[in-house]
């Protein structure tokens, strides 16, 4: 998305205003935001693009161990963006994308999700107890075939009984 204002950089500060009662979204690039006083001068704001640019120009610097070989240009095969063009917007053209920079996105996700690629999410404590048990059951299904498959029976006849236990506690079969 191109800047409100100037329609000459990329957009990466999004605002939404409510002012008697109406909503309004502003979209501006960073310089345009700090001239018309959206962002202070000096102060320590920064866009989500920021912190995200910053990640990927290290994940970049970081992928090339020879300085003098010419790096091959990544690029989406549906839209057309390159892996650098992506750097710079911090966004993806399509869904393609994903699968294109699969390889790149892997150890920048790894950091931001201490150190898993795939976001599970929580489950609220109100409303999730049922939930949280099936998840705990499950995790303990699990175990309990390794160790009957690694023939540590006393092991594995305590975790059926844990696994009894919670299936009583929540009415999960």
């Amino acid at each position: 998305m191109e800047c409100q204002e100037c329609h000459l950089r990329p957009a990466t500060l999004h605002f939404t205003k409510i002012v008697n009662g109406k909503k309004m979204e502003v979209h501006l690039c960073e310089q345009c935001a700090r001239e018309k006083g959206e962002v202070m001068a000096g102060s320590n704001a920064f866009s989500i693009h920021n912190l995200l640019s910053g990640l990927l120009n290290f994940e970049e610097m970081a992928g090339h161990s020879d300085p003098f070989e010419e790096p091959s240009v990544l690029q989406c095969p549906k839209c057309g963006l390159t892996y650098s063009d992506f750097i710079k917007v911090g966004k993806f053209g399509c869904a393609e994308c994903y699968r294109a920079f699969r390889d790149r996105l892997d150890p920048i996700l790894r950091k931001v999700h201490a150190g898993n690629t795939v976001h599970t999410g929580k489950v609220p404590k109100r409303t999730g107890k049922g939930i949280s048990i099936k998840r705990k059951i499950k995790e303990l299904k699990e175990k309990l075939q390794r160790l009957v498959a690694n023939e540590e029976f006393e092991e594995a006849a305590k975790v059926r009984d844990e696994i009894r236990a919670l299936e009583k506690e929540g009415d999960v079969s």
